[in-house]
């Protein structure tokens, strides 16, 4: 697709969770390739069995280096000088959300932990990169 038409404006929803799946996906490479086309994140993260299955995991955890795909994301910006919109994929139920009929991981407070765990490893990012 970006071959057939390799405009920046044909971009890519990042899915750390869809690439990440697969154990041959080297994510950090992927997010250095198709920088220029990269228009969203979902930032979430997977782990895998012996047999490739997948299943969800903590956003921090799982088989992602979630800091080394972070850190490719801050110096990704820092050069387009340009933020890119990201959302906390698919959180776990947690607290008050056990009670609520939810979408499969689209729970509010397991989201919202999620957003928190990786806005802080941004934050930790931007820091050690000298930013503020």
């Amino acid at each position: 697709m970006l071959q057939a038409v390799p405009s920046t404006t044909n971009g890519l929803c990042f899915c750390t969770g869809s690439y990440g799946a697969r154990a041959d996906n080297d994510l950090v490479s992927m997010l250095k390739k198709y920088a220029a086309h990269i228009h969203f994140l979902h930032l979430r993260n997977t782990s895998r069995d012996p047999l490739g299955n997948f299943y969800e995991a903590d956003h921090l955890g799982g088989d992602s280096d979630m800091y080394a795909i972070v850190s490719e994301v801050w110096d990704i910006m820092q050069a387009r000088k340009q933020s890119i919109p990201m959302r906390p994929d698919h959180g776990h139920q947690m607290l008050d959300d056990l009670k609520k009929q939810t979408y499969p991981g689209y729970s509010a407070i397991g989201r919202l932990k999620g957003l928190a765990e990786l806005r802080g490893l941004e934050y930790g990012v931007s820091r050690a990169s000298g930013g503020k």
